[in-house]
């Protein structure tokens, strides 16, 4: 068997679609487990090729102790380590492909680059242990049928840095509606409150607000006209199915976490690399405030 690590949220689990193909090239007579949180499922079977998911907690880089099985050859897709290295070296496996790490006492991968984009990062993994994989194969099955030609507006991020104010997005959404688009506010159970005060400050009604599960939003972001999100994980959904999008950068720099360089999707971010990176502390980050609806309403016009 083939133990892959990825222990993360839905961003995270696309920007490893590639690393992931690969691996499924590279074996194709062997089992392939991605050891990865369980409300992911949805995502990973729209991905194909992964046999089994082992469902673990969504892990912190310090968290240890998860129960994995063994494997032949365990693929840390997950982290630098050293944590997730030593998670891994717990099943015994043949081999352990993963990032250098002296403290896990893994010396013969690759280098950890901090500034790389994160789809590269994985491909260079794999690459470095002889497995080819193509940085563009980020594309997803299409789910059953959704209502098509919404323009989606997604406020929430798992971090407060990342959430740009609810009454900015909400005079999007107003200038959207006002101009012919049919919009939807997206969210989490957990961010369903903002969705909807993000919907009742546009004037839109209750209907605007979507109950969906996992895989119904990806089959709504597959025929959308068009998404506007903050970094985060709608925004990898809206690459993977080509969607056009608007993706709005405060402390990462799309340059690590933005979707590919085509014409149907747009960022926009006034960071510097100096600025302090992501976090859960409160408060929206600088660079995301200094975005104004103008802009997103500007790059929205071209879809």
């Amino acid at each position: 068997m083939i133990l892959v690590l990825r222990a993360l949220g839905v961003g995270d689990l696309l920007t490893a679609v590639p690393a992931l193909r690969g691996l499924r090239g590279a074996f194709p007579e062997r089992e392939l487990a991605l050891a990865a949180p369980a409300w992911l499922t949805p995502l990973i079977e729209l991905i194909g090729g992964v046999d089994r998911v082992v469902p673990v907690s969504s892990l912190e880089p310090d968290v240890s102790g998860a129960p994995l099985p063994p494997a032949e050859i365990a693929v840390n897709l997950h982290g630098s380590g050293p944590q997730s290295h030593r998670l891994l070296q717990a099943t015994q496996p043949a081999k352990l492909w993963a990032f250098a790490s002296a403290e896990a006492g893994h010396l013969d991968g690759p280098t950890w680059t901090a500034e790389e984009h994160e789809v590269h990062r994985w491909c260079r993994l794999v690459r470095h242990y002889g497995v080819a994989a193509d940085e563009t194969d980020l594309q997803l099955t299409t789910p059953p049928a959704a209502p098509a030609g919404a323009t989606i507006i997604h406020p929430g991020a798992k971090s407060p840095s990342r959430r740009w104010p609810a009454d900015r997005y909400a005079a999007v959404a107003r200038q959207l509606r006002s101009a012919g688009h049919r919009v939807l506010i997206t969210g989490s159970a957990a961010e369903r409150d903002l969705a909807v005060r993000v919907a009742e400050r546009a004037g839109l009604g209750g209907e605007a607000v979507p109950d969906t599960d996992l895989g119904e939003l990806a089959a709504l972001v597959a025929r959308a006209r068009l998404v506007i999100s903050g970094d985060t994980g709608i925004a990898h959904l809206a690459t993977a199915y080509r969607t056009p999008s608007v993706v709005l950068f405060g402390p990462m720099s799309p340059r690590r976490w933005g979707p590919p360089a085509r014409p149907e999707h747009r960022t926009i971010w006034h960071g510097t690399r100096s600025e302090p990176g992501d976090s859960m502390e409160p408060g929206v980050h600088p660079a995301l405030l200094a975005i104004e609806p103008g802009e997103v309403i500007d790059a929205a016009s071209a879809f």
